[in-house]
């Protein structure tokens, strides 16, 4: 299995499948490479290399105690792409994964990237503040954070359902895939999930995105409840100056599951171009 080692002697799991352009994925917060394998797997079987990391504190990755800021994960991700020495990539991410795209590109710029799509954002800021009063209060974290101190599989069942769209419209995802997406977040680090939902809500992107050179694709859905559509996938649009936004309404944060067929098909479209 492939590793590579970053500079504070961290091990990081990734896959690499098939030959062609190469596509990188970031994946969620407290799930691992394996979220992406049905994307992967169809474009690699339509002529695409697909690269997939395990954030540290994720799936087959070391968890160590520090790490987990975004400069940090970001480098991480750049640690990837040298190693393989990767150009013309297509940065694909999905919720916490965009925070590490964004900042990817403004601190180690855009030489080996091509464009970026971003599923289900966190970006471009969480938190409410003066300036950006539609945000969520502080309290909301806190209070996922104090249950994650003492119970952190109780919070993922409780939320497994929501993220996957369970009872929405035309929603027909089987429990068994609901089950794989809580029996992979069963295994990460609960210090990792902590620490980076610090990270994630208290990170202010905006800056950064009005910088970003290449053509974004920004994937959200109408009925997502951890990002909103109006405060994340909106306003990332709004704010990169090349980019498209693509909503699939009725679509919950999950997207990768739920509307499987047309976000394969709408990453082939965007990667072909």
């Amino acid at each position: 299995m492939p590793f590579l080692t970053t500079n504070d002697g961290t091990s990081l799991f990734y896959k690499d499948w098939g030959s062609g352009s190469p596509v990188v994925f970031a994946h969620s917060w407290s799930l691992s490479s394996q979220m992406w394998q049905y994307q992967m797997l169809h474009l690699a079987e339509h002529g695409q290399r697909c690269v997939a990391l395990d954030r540290r504190g994720h799936g087959r990755s070391d968890q160590p105690w520090d790490g987990y800021d975004i400069d940090t994960l970001a480098d991480d991700l750049a640690a990837l792409l040298d190693r393989l020495d990767l150009r013309g990539v297509t940065l694909v991410g999905h919720s916490t994964g965009t925070c590490e795209v964004v900042r990817y590109l403004s601190r180690h710029g855009a030489d080996r990237v091509a464009r970026i799509v971003l599923v289900s954002c966190v970006t471009p800021f969480m938190l409410k503040t003066p300036d950006n009063p539609d945000g969520f209060d502080v309290s909301v974290f806190e209070d996922s954070r104090a249950l994650w101190h003492r119970d952190f599989p109780l919070w993922v069942a409780e939320v497994a359902g929501p993220f996957s769209g369970v009872g929405l419209p035309g929603n027909q995802i089987s429990p068994a895939l609901v089950d794989a997406g809580i029996a992979d977040a069963r295994t990460v680090s609960t210090r990792a999930m902590i620490e980076i939902s610090h990270t994630i809500t208290e990170t202010d992107f905006r800056a950064e995105m009005r910088e970003i050179t290449v053509p974004a694709l920004v994937i959200h859905g109408g009925e997502d409840m951890f990002n909103p559509l109006d405060l994340c996938g909106r306003r990332s649009a709004e704010l990169i100056p090349d980019s498209r936004l693509e909503v699939y309404e009725d679509g919950p944060h999950g997207l990768h599951l739920t509307h499987l067929d047309r976000l394969n098909a709408d990453l082939l479209d965007f990667v072909t171009r």
